[in-house]
């Protein structure tokens, strides 16, 4: 197996990688609208593989559609509800049955999915009003770089902001300290441990997705990139979320709040691929043949503000976003008692950093056949 060779630390790790559950006012459930603003982005081209898929597939009287990272709260049932009136009203449009549809949401096994199925209800409520149709909702824990399905068995893959996830840190290479991410004075040894993980993850879970998925299935994946400014691989800008969550680190070191070598041992398991190192991996793996691939200006709201008053507003927005996404790995190395300041700072760098405009994050949608 893929993740046979993990440590106990490691393993520790990927149970703290998870979004902030419950719906309280820091769960993700109630700070995930940038996901929302991400998911009608990417609306058409989901839209457009969804008519594909069915048309290509003769319109199957059984669909299996899968949510991977499908995370806490009800931003999973904005794509698959869109699946499925895409489904239903080119079956009207065409004269044909519309299918029944089950759906899997999968997410790492220490994932809130109690918040995510209270939503099942109104989700099916919704789907008899508009459509006159249902979908069965099931969970499927697991790491999607593992097998999660039975062979050929899925017709349809969604993920939206999840796969820029890894499975796990690379080691730090060189004198890469104070930061949780890749930065401008990182070594080039620190990239290329960070792309060489993401090329074997990524592979990874094309390869498994291949077994899993039928011919002609389609997948429509979504993740943070970057825009390679000056052909460097290094380059992050000074309001790069990881770029600001490290200084708000760093002011707790230097307040007494964190250990400088606790800092250093903390990174992120994450990476941002631009456009070339994504296509290159696919057509590396060689399981799918790429349909759409677009880049879109990734904006957590800043760039539209006009004011000092906007800019503290959205300084805490963006906070209160990443805190959601990052809390869990942070209380699991660092404690619970920092977690408040270090957002206090988070939104005091994000307003500081409001008039930055060269914006190196991109977020990436790619459509992909199965052939």
């Amino acid at each position: 197996s893929y993740d046979d060779d993990k440590s106990d630390d490691e393993c520790a790790f990927v149970r703290a990688l998870r979004m902030s559950g419950g719906d309280g006012a820091n769960s993700y459930s109630a700070n995930s609208l940038l996901q929302r603003r991400v998911l009608s982005m990417a609306k058409p081209v989901l839209v457009k593989n969804t008519e594909d898929m069915m048309m290509n597939l003769d319109f199957p009287s059984y669909i299996k559609v899968a949510e991977l990272g499908c995370s806490s709260g009800q931003n999973s049932f904005v794509a698959i509800s869109e699946i499925i009136n895409t489904i239903n009203v080119l079956c009207q449009q065409l004269n044909q049955n519309p299918p029944e549809i089950d759906c899997c949401l999968n997410d790492l096994p220490e994932n809130d999915f109690n918040t995510t199925f209270k939503f099942v209800p109104f989700f099916n409520k919704e789907l008899m009003i508009t459509n006159k149709s249902s979908c069965f909702v099931y969970g499927a824990p697991g790491s999607f770089y593992s097998r999660l399905f039975s062979r050929n068995s899925l017709h349809f893959v969604h993920s939206c902001y999840a796969l820029h996830f890894l499975s796990k840190v690379p080691e730090k290479h060189g004198n890469d300290k104070g930061s949780v991410y890749i930065t401008s004075s990182s070594p080039q040894s620190t990239y290329k441990a960070y792309l060489n993980q993401f090329q074997k993850d990524f592979t990874m879970f094309l390869r498994l997705r291949s077994e899993e998925i039928v011919s002609n299935g389609r997948m429509v994946l979504t993740l943070i990139g970057r825009n390679t400014l000056d052909s460097d691989p290094l380059y992050r800008d000074c309001c790069h979320f990881w770029t600001l969550l490290s200084k708000s680190l760093r002011d707790l070191v230097f307040e007494g709040h964190v250990s400088e070598s606790k800092l250093d041992e903390f990174n992120m398991p994450f990476y941002d691929p631009n456009e070339q190192e994504l296509e290159e991996v696919i057509r590396n793996e060689g399981s799918f043949e790429i349909n759409d691939l677009e880049k879109h200006v990734f904006d957590l709201g800043l760039s539209n503000n006009n004011n000092e008053e906007d800019d503290y507003e959205a300084g805490y927005n963006e906070a209160n976003c990443i805190r959601a996404v990052t809390e869990p790995m942070l209380v699991a190395h660092f404690g619970e008692d920092i977690v408040d300041v270090l957002f206090d700072r988070y939104a005091h760098h994000v307003a500081k950093h409001a008039s930055c405009r060269n914006k190196t994050s991109v977020t990436l949608v790619v459509s992909l056949a199965k052939k």
